[in-house]
């Protein structure tokens, strides 16, 4: 006898319908657009990486949150009890060599060096694929989720990170998202703000940290900086720099005083200011791009400007975000090719818009016309027009059974199939077809040619 088991998948992951891929889809194809339309390329990495690739580049709460994968065969034939004694840490070293992707940027990075004979630089890419983390299930957070990235390497122009707020821009434009802010700071500003309370070499310790501002608050923040070793009387120079606001250009101002004396808090400033002043001499002016000192994002390896961007208007967390890495491509050997880039995150999209009805009603189907099969005769009558619809571009499918009409109705019905058929006896008489609108319960007779040109001129149909 076998047993029933009860289906379920991994938390964190989801299992996508039509109605689902449909929009989904339609996020994905506007992306494409705008990354071609800057002259971006695609390219695909493996789903697996070794694990020496991905360790020591996320910091080291971003490499717990890594999915190992066991080596094959028996992967515990060459450890023993001693391994086990040193713990999961090490142990994990001897049973496992390769890792679920975190991120696409690290991948890209090993890419990049791979193939540096094959590219053209400055390379510029996009890719579209999922990633993996370990992280705890929650709202807009998931083990399992799409990122769109594009990036540009071999050059350290700034243009380049004018060019990803015009594309930020551009995209949630063709998403019709108007609810976000664009945040900017440079990794360049919060070393120098670490070196001026007195605690040089610890800019990755105060990244972290920092980074959970939104989560868990100043007073929070605070405490674990005195955990990581922060001088408590030296934290309480960093007031002025969770209470800023005003302009970008007060907030410029202020920076240029409080870290006068740090060589590399001004060149971070510098940068800042050069990047403004490109997106407003191309026309980058549709949301306001906004400093903010306190944006850290918690990945090691950016070295300039870092980029975020949050809804307004919906809580959730960042719907996209990157930044400029110069060090990335030298951990595998390939030293000098500097790189920025932005991550879109499309299942944190997709919820933003489901929230704020922001999708077309595109229906659940991407076919536009159904043909009826009633057998006999008119059978061959059906696969004629069917095959002319495909040929002429027309999404199209016939109802695999004789059945009656009220069925086939209701199959067009319930897949939101805008359109069906009707192919009868009366029809092949009169050599006419009958075209039903199911949103409208209109019904007109064409003939083949009236048909195929109604269809194609009928833009809920064509596009």
């Amino acid at each position: 006898m076998i047993k029933v088991q009860k289906p379920s998948i991994p938390k964190g992951s989801r299992d996508f319908g039509p109605d689902q891929m449909i929009r989904r889809n339609y996020i994905l194809d506007n992306i494409k657009k705008v990354f071609q339309k800057y002259g971006f390329a695609p390219i695909e990495t493996p789903t697996m990486e070794n694990l020496s690739v991905l360790t020591g580049k996320y910091g080291d709460e971003g490499d717990q949150l890594i999915f190992k994968v066991l080596n094959s065969g028996d992967f515990l034939s060459k450890t023993n009890q001693e391994d086990i004694d040193q713990g999961s840490k090490f142990l994990t070293s001897k049973i496992s060599d390769k890792g679920l992707r975190y991120d696409l940027t690290v991948p890209f990075a090993r890419f990049v060096v791979m193939h540096q004979n094959d590219i053209t630089f400055p390379f510029k890419r996009y890719q579209i694929q999922p990633v993996w983390r370990a992280d705890r299930p929650q709202k807009g957070r998931y083990r399992e989720f799409y990122q769109c990235d594009v990036d540009t390497v071999g050059t350290d122009s700034l243009l380049s990170e004018a060019e990803i707020i015009l594309i930020i821009n551009d995209v949630f434009k063709a998403l019709q998202l108007d609810d976000y802010s664009i945040k900017i700071n440079n990794r360049k500003i919060l070393t120098g703000i670490v070196e001026t309370i007195g605690a040089e070499g610890k800019e990755t310790e105060f990244c972290v940290a920092i980074d959970k501002l939104d989560k868990i608050g100043k007073e929070k923040v605070l405490e674990e900086l005195v955990s990581r070793g922060f001088k408590k009387e030296k934290i309480g120079l960093l007031n002025p720099i969770f209470e800023l606001t005003g302009s970008n250009t007060q907030k410029i101002e202020f920076l240029s005083q409080f870290l006068q004396d740090s060589e590399v808090g001004m060149k971070g400033i510098n940068e800042l200011q050069d990047i403004l002043n490109y997106t407003q001499q191309y026309r980058a002016t549709e949301h306001n791009v906004e400093i903010d000192i306190t944006l850290a994002r918690g990945l090691s390896y950016y070295t300039g400007a870092i980029i975020e961007v949050k809804p307004t208007s919906v809580q959730m967390g960042s719907i996209c975000g990157g930044g400029r890495y110069d060090n990335l491509t030298g951990v595998f050997g390939l030293t000098g090719v500097s790189g920025v880039g932005i991550s879109f995150g499309v299942d944190r999209i997709y919820d933003v818009m489901t929230e704020l009805e922001l999708f077309p009603d595109a229906g659940s189907s991407t076919v536009q016309v159904l043909v009826t099969n009633f057998g006999n005769e008119t059978l061959t009558a059906s696969l004629k027009i069917l095959n002319t619809l495909r040929d002429k571009g027309i999404n199209a499918e016939i109802y695999p059974d004789n059945a009656k009409m009220k069925k086939q109705f209701n199959y067009a019905d319930k897949k939101g199939i805008k359109n069906v058929l009707v192919i009868g006896e009366d029809e092949l008489k009169n050599n006419q077809f009958a075209l039903k609108n199911m949103s409208t319960g209109k019904q007109e007779k064409y003939t083949s040619v009236e048909l195929i040109n109604h269809l194609l001129s009928d833009s809920s149909i064509t596009n």
